[in-house]
């Protein structure tokens, strides 16, 4: 299996890049994206660019994949809805209608949120645009579409965010998540789950297009890595 992975420098897709490198029916990862990874591996290719909204001069790169994980994004905190769309929504849509002309049989599945608004009329600026955003996807061509809507996550194998602030903020916040495992376990994930949940609807898809926590967590936790 061949994956493309937008945000591997971000908490989330560090997991789900650690996740993609363990498994063994995945030969490639180009990761796409404005900051490298850090990494280094044999499976693993570097794509870093400063415009994510036009991939025309690296279309020969993104050709022959199966599956698309999209984990970049950034906080709606501070933006006006203008600009907050211009990343959220007009970066991935860059991205899926690349993909979907060049690989109309991949998987593409996106880390949206809980709370996510599919009606795009609620009073939170955030979830409208996400919820424009998923829509926008599941009208694509793909094989198959996902939208994965995590709560709270948690970090497990050493990822941590890749701005400063937002670095500073987890490690202020992380006493609280052993608690809140006990408190609202179902509102918790772990960058371990969200990894092994894309890889199961990669390889074998999902009863739902629309994944929450329990979804997600759910099919991390039955999709065993092939031998």
């Amino acid at each position: 299996m061949k994956i493309v992975l937008f945000g591997a420098s971000g908490m989330v897709g560090q997991g789900v890049l650690r996740e993609c490198l363990l498994a063994p029916d995945v030969e490639l990862i180009q990761s796409v994206g404005r900051s490298p990874s850090g990494m280094q591996h044999a499976k693993l290719r570097e794509v870093v660019r400063s415009d994510l909204w036009n991939y025309a001069e690296i279309e020969d790169r993104l050709s022959g994949f199966d599956a698309c994980f999209f984990c970049l994004g950034v906080s709606s905190n501070g933006m006006k809805e203008v600009e907050y769309e211009r990343v959220t929504y007009g970066i991935t849509m860059a991205a899926a209608e690349t993909l979907a002309r060049l690989n109309p049989q991949m998987v593409f599945t996106y880390v949206s949120g809980a709370g996510t608004d599919s009606s795009e009329q609620g009073r939170s600026m955030w979830a409208r645009v996400k919820g424009k955003t998923e829509n926008a996807l599941l009208r694509h061509p793909f094989r198959g579409t996902y939208m994965f809507r995590p709560g709270v996550i948690e970090a497990v194998h050493g990822e941590r965010p890749s701005k400063p602030l937002y670095r500073l903020v987890y490690k202020l916040g992380k006493p609280l998540l052993k608690p809140l495992r006990w408190i609202v376990p179902s509102f918790m994930l772990t960058t371990e789950d969200i990894g092994r949940a894309m890889l199961a609807v990669a390889r074998n898809g999902a009863s739902k297009r629309i994944l929450e926590i329990d979804d997600i967590r759910a099919l991390a936790h039955a999709d065993p890595s092939p031998a």
